[in-house]
């Protein structure tokens, strides 16, 4: 993950699932074996509520997987359900086009991201950090290495590694996240002064936040208040050029 291109002044740090995304991480598993979405379900709900961490409930889920998941079955699954919220992909287009390093720092899983990249179903240079609990190792990519979230701690880790890497000044890292999962990486980024953005908030992400003394910069998207459900249709109306301006601000900040 080391860089080597000194034209990136900025990083754009994101989570993806009902962040850049409206699917979960375990939605490729429940479309192989719907039997399982209520387990599925149930383990997501706790580590990202921070109740669980994210090593136990993988170690639920491949307890309950009756076999891995193939590659050609994570094909069907893409071809079937891929979709981003409106304007993410234009959006990653638009940070790489002014220096911004976009990574999507994710406890979704590695396979995922290695079917999806060759069918350019998201533009390239993306950087990815995700768990490796469907993972296709005879899958080479070297134009898209992926490095590893075992825990949900590793988010943090991983953009301050790439910060480090590529020279880029901790006042020009953006964080993006909705959940209670991304508490940790919001934490870290509050320490350094990073610009932190709340997107599809859920109520776990306030709580954290709210617990911690950390002060989120914008909300974005939908704020959803405790026991309200998602809205999936009004998710899809916004529209995430929107965040464009809000990322020039942010860069544009003095100290």
């Amino acid at each position: 993950m080391t860089g080597e291109n000194s034209e990136f002044t900025a990083l754009v740090s994101s989570d993806w699932n009902e962040c850049l995304a409206p699917c979960g991480p375990f939605d490729p598993i429940v479309f192989v074996y719907p039997e399982l979405e209520p387990v599925l379900t149930g383990v997501f709900k706790e580590y990202t509520s921070n109740t669980i961490s994210l090593g136990e409930a993988c170690l639920r889920i491949r307890r309950a997987l009756p076999a891995p998941i193939t590659k050609d079955q994570m094909d069907a699954y893409l071809e079937a359900s891929f979709l981003t919220y409106t304007g993410v992909p234009a959006l990653m287009e638009w940070c790489s086009a002014r220096g911004i390093l976009f990574m999507i720092n994710t406890t979704g899983t590695q396979g995922y991201f290695q079917r999806l990249f060759p069918k350019s179903l998201l533009p390239g240079g993306i950087l990815v950090a995700a768990n490796p609990l469907i993972h296709y190792p005879d899958e080479v990519n070297a134009t898209q290495p992926m490095v590893d979230v075992l825990e949900i701690h590793d988010k943090a880790g991983n953009t301050e590694r790439v910060m480090t890497d590529y020279g880029i000044s901790p006042k020009r890292v953006i964080l993006i996240g909705d959940s209670g999962g991304d508490g940790p990486h919001f934490e870290w980024g509050h320490s350094i002064g990073a610009f932190l953005i709340g997107c599809m908030t859920k109520p776990s992400l306030e709580v954290y936040c709210e617990r911690r003394g950390i002060s989120m910069d914008v909300r974005f998207g939908l704020c959803y208040p405790r026991g309200v459900p998602r809205d999936p249709a009004r998710e899809m109306q916004v529209d995430f050029m929107a965040l464009a301006p809000v990322i020039e601000r942010a860069l544009q900040r003095t100290f």
